[in-house]
């Protein structure tokens, strides 16, 4: 778990949005591509609930985390229409762009290395396209290193198979990590948060 710091990044006024993207269905649970639903399902177990489905078609669970407000969010319609439900969660709940955290893969970051940061482009990523044009770039994103396919695989194939065996030693691990990046961003804010998980 994360280390309690001196303050917040911001008054608890309202709650944070955070978005595991990944696709729905059992035959993509253990894709790269749905890393952000494996995050979304451990801070969810720290919170101390379930999932349920939402008129925004995504799963959702209202609760505190690290002692904010928290809504976990899974959007149940595939990647590419990820902005759809985030706009209707973002709009239902009254969540600010500056609250909203999103956790996604990432090809260009090695596997076991997690990026933080606001804004920015979507770097070809089919989740985050929808969810910029809904929202405009700045919200947080948490970035799970995924890296590059191997020789002239297709990136798209890529995403859509299982962590390696090798990397699957590794997983839980660097999901509980990326699950504390997240408690470190809505408490302590980005710079340190950043500071520690960036390195």
């Amino acid at each position: 778990m994360v280390t309690p710091q001196a303050h917040a990044a911001t008054d608890d006024n309202g709650p944070w949005l955070v978005v595991g993207l990944g696709n729905p269905g059992p035959e993509y649970q253990g894709n790269r591509h749905n890393v952000g639903f494996m995050v979304a399902d451990l801070l969810a177990a720290r919170v101390g609930g379930k999932f349920k489905a939402h008129k925004s078609r995504a799963q959702v669970l209202e609760g505190r985390l690290a002692g904010r407000r928290v809504v976990l969010a899974k959007p149940m319609t595939y990647m590419n229409l990820s902005g759809g439900p985030v706009t209707a969660l973002r709009d239902f709940y009254k969540v600010p762009t500056e609250r909203i955290v999103v956790v996604h893969d990432e090809l260009d970051i090695d596997f076991a290395v997690l990026r933080l940061k606001r804004g920015g482009g979507d770097n070809g990523h089919n989740g985050l396209k929808p969810i910029t044009k809904s929202l405009g770039p700045d919200y947080y994103r948490v970035r799970f290193g995924i890296g590059r396919p191997p020789g002239r695989m297709d990136v798209a194939a890529y995403v859509l198979k299982d962590f390696s065996s090798t990397e699957r030693k590794g997983l839980d691990v660097e999901v509980d990590r990326a699950a504390d990046a997240v408690e470190s961003l809505i408490t302590d804010g980005l710079e340190r948060a950043q500071s520690f998980y960036n390195s």
